[in-house]
């Protein structure tokens, strides 16, 4: 399930799901410690009324029950959701948002009787914690009489849960376990309304707060309700006291200041996006945004959803994505996620001078399949060399938009250096093209076209940034390389037979083998970075095989990565999922080729395809348009809103 909401501060995230009940709860970092990954972890919502109860999430009640609304109507990363019951005569209205300035999660509820009596109506909030993601069952769970909160903990991390209504508590609790024991959880406990008053637990622990009110004849009560958290549980307390001393809307108007000041840079340049598309363009700065750890990890994807059916999700830091999603920021104006990326990055970096598969949020690296040992016996690092050389380029791109020699001084002999070196090391003496690695897709071990693309366009800029350090010797050194990459790949990536790029080559025992698979990043990466000249016949030719290969010329807005893809693919018969990333690809040459009416149709189609809070996946399939888990994907909505920036003429 898609994650219509996703709220952070850059040390929180909370994403909520297609109930609007949270489903990801991450701290201290964006896309590490999820403490809500898992069904039986959701937080849910429980109404009881006229003697009954009715969870929102409750999928037996709600296909006829329960509809619900998502949109983000303040400017600002500030989620409304709302859920209605026709039958039971309730409206439920929030406004969700993590507060910019402390770690706590903020859910405002106002709560709406559409009946013509007044009612005795009851709101139950249920939260399930794996805290740490630990699956050791050694959480706490506790009711604070001087605090009117209830404590979550486990060892450095304390999650305080409360809410008022009317500047009053909650009037009932209670704290048990689920998961284990024959325990279903607190949240049964509501079935007649009333809940046990249970005071503290420990294992694998939930909890559940109730909230009493009276409400007339078609009138509302409102209940704010938050989750606070520290690394202590002082902390985590110091933070929940701070709530109960504010008023009760201050922390939303703050948050909602907060993020229109942040947005300043986006809304310099908004009047010259597409009116069709600003309000998405806006959404998707915020998501992108939402991904990123104020410690500079740049994070896929937030969604668990594929944990459900896959051994892992998207949480991670991919140098390649985040330098795709910071590219976009740094095209607008930002400065601060580029830096902390940029420091992320270097702090990452193998000692010789090449990124790792992916990283996560705290730095650490990322589970990966990538082995050290390849077909024939080759050993080589299980590395993505374009995970180097793309992060490599754009920290080109934005020197050359801020040109302080402070940023060369933090980076020229930490980073660029070391990498440099070892783009120009790691080449294949017989083909004179870079050593196999993997593909961008992960999936396939050789020297692709696309990684050498942005493997000659990160030397060139190599080049330059040694120019501007002065580094003559390595300026010379790096441009050369470049150029005798270049040279070979016009030799051995282009297919006559095919008239289209090939995915790549591989060395066997001294000969090269060809691969002919027609995959869309090597026509756009050698277009895109310069390996081959735009208006080259290679480039044209290859354009014009996949257009008709993957049926655009036939009408279709979509392109999969590569042909007989079967990455998540469903619908039998189809040459695999259309994806957004490469789609896009394809809009940006039509903005460079002056076919603007082709480009707005992709984009119209992408936008088409986002839920209403703009958000959008991976991919779709093509035969039912289903949106294919995870959503969001930081790098979707980075080249949706680049794209956006290529239709902007230039000053």
């Amino acid at each position: 399930m898609a994650r219509p909401i996703v709220l952070s501060n850059g040390e929180m995230h909370v994403g909520l799901n297609g109930y609007g009940t949270v489903h990801d709860f991450y701290y201290p970092y964006v896309g590490f410690e999820n403490h809500s990954a898992g069904g039986n972890l959701r937080h849910r919502v429980g109404i009881w009324v006229d003697g009954q109860l009715s969870w929102i999430d409750d999928p037996k009640n709600n296909q006829r029950d329960w509809t619900f609304k998502f949109r983000l109507p303040h400017g600002a990363l500030i989620g409304y959701f709302m859920a209605k019951n026709e039958r039971l005569g309730i409206l439920l209205e929030f406004d969700d948002f993590v507060d910019a300035h402390i770690n706590a999660f903020f859910r405002n509820i106002h709560i709406v009787n559409t009946r013509n009596q007044a009612r005795d109506i009851r709101l139950f909030m249920h939260q399930a914690f794996d805290i740490g993601d630990s699956q050791s069952n050694s959480d706490t769970a506790q009711y604070i009489p001087n605090s009117n909160a209830i404590l979550h903990y486990r060892g450095r991390r304390a999650l305080v849960v409360s809410g008022v209504c009317r500047n009053k508590p909650f009037d009932q609790y209670s704290v048990g376990l689920f998961g284990i024991e024959g325990k279903e959880g607190t949240y049964r406990d509501a079935d007649d309304g009333e809940l046990g008053m249970n005071n503290v637990e420990h294992g694998r622990v939930d909890s559940t707060i109730r909230f009493k009110m009276k409400i007339g004849a078609n009138s509302s009560e409102r209940v704010h309700y938050w989750i606070a958290a520290g690394t202590t549980t002082r902390e985590a307390l110091n933070v929940h006291k701070r709530i109960q001393d504010d008023k009760a809307m201050s922390n939303m108007r703050r948050t909602a200041d907060w993020w229109h000041d942040w947005l300043k840079p986006t809304y310099d340049i908004i009047d010259k996006v597409t009116p069709t598309h600003r309000t998405t363009f806006l959404q998707s700065i915020m998501i992108i945004k939402s991904q990123i750890d104020v410690r500079g990890g740049v994070i896929a994807s937030t969604d668990t959803s594929m944990l459900n059916y896959s051994r892992d999700a998207y949480a991670y830091c991919w140098p390649r994505d985040g330098a795709y999603a910071i590219w976009p920021l740094i095209r607008i104006g930002y400065t601060e996620e580029a830096l902390r990326f940029f420091r992320f990055t270097k702090h990452g970096m193998h000692p010789e001078g090449y990124m790792m598969h992916k990283y996560r949020a705290d730095g650490a690296l990322g589970s990966s399949w990538h082995s050290y040992i390849h077909e024939g016996g080759v050993v080589a690092p299980p590395i993505q060399e374009d995970e180097t050389a793309l992060p490599l380029f754009i920290f080109a791109q934005y020197y050359n938009m801020h040109p302080d020699k402070a940023l060369l001084a933090e980076f020229y002999e930490s980073m660029i250096k070391p990498m440099a070196y070892f783009l120009t090391s790691y080449i294949d003496d017989v083909s004179g093209l870079p050593k196999a690695s993997y593909d961008l897709w992960e999936q396939t071990f050789l020297t692709s076209t696309y990684t050498t693309a942005v493997t000659y366009a990160a030397l060139m800029a190599a080049s330059d940034l040694a120019t501007a350090s002065d580094d003559q010797n390595n300026a010379v050194k790096w441009r050369l390389a470049a150029n005798d990459i270049q040279t070979a790949a016009h030799k051995h990536f282009y297919n006559e037979d095919r008239k289209v790029f090939r995915r790549g080559i591989n060395v066997r025992d001294g000969a090269i083998v060809y691969d002919n698979v027609v995959d869309c990043s090597s026509v756009f990466g050698a277009y895109i970075f310069g390996l081959f000249d735009s208006g080259s016949t290679e480039v044209k030719t290859s354009i014009e095989t996949i257009k008709e290969l993957f049926d655009i010329n036939k009408g279709a807005l979509g392109l999969p990565r590569y042909e007989d893809d079967n990455y998540r693919r469903v619908s039998p018969g189809i040459t695999g999922n259309y994806w957004f990333i490469t789609s896009l690809w394809l809009a940006q040459y039509f903005i460079d080729t002056n076919e603007t009416d082709k480009a707005m149709a992709i984009l119209d189609w992408t936008k088409g395809h986002a839920m209403s809070t703009g958000v959008m996946s991976e991919q779709i399939d093509p035969s039912t348009d289903e949106m294919i888990s995870p959503a969001p994907l930081t790098w979707t909505h980075a080249e949706y809103v680049a794209t956006l920036l290529d239709l902007i003429p230039k000053d």
